[in-house]
């Protein structure tokens, strides 16, 4: 039988951080603090390159969609999205359980017209 496919990936990310020198299960709260930081910085700089991979200057007329790019950019992003979940303290399944919740939510403000913000409707997540 084949191991779970988001546990996999959360296995591997930590391997690679511990290799990397950085042990996301020891962080006090000041390191957590640095390190989702890091993240999502990160993020945002993986962000910018799938933007770069599609054609958005809408002037220029040279630009083609690299989707191979595009694909490398948003494995990228997994990479420090299961990092900074690992930082949060947040497991596969921690991830997959929450997932479902906020998509319960998301379902319902879709049902509702999502004309009011209800911050309350995620908070048992």
């Amino acid at each position: 039988m084949s191991p779970d496919k988001l546990d996999e990936l959360f296995r591997m990310q930590q391997s690679l951080n511990l290799r990397i020198g950085v042990d996301t299960s020891a962080m006090d709260d000041e390191t957590k603090t640095k390190w989702v930081l890091n993240y999502t910085r990160a993020m945002t700089q993986e962000m910018a390159e799938l933007t770069d991979s599609v054609p958005w200057k809408w002037w220029a007329k040279y630009q083609k969609f690299d989707e191979q790019n595009a694909r490398v950019e948003v494995v990228d992003l997994f990479h420090f999205l299961i990092s900074l979940a690992q930082v949060l303290g947040m497991s596969a399944d921690d991830v997959y359980q929450a997932y479902l919740k906020k998509n319960a939510v998301n379902f319902a403000r879709q049902d509702s017209g999502y004309a009011v913000k209800d911050a309350e409707d995620s908070k048992h997540i």
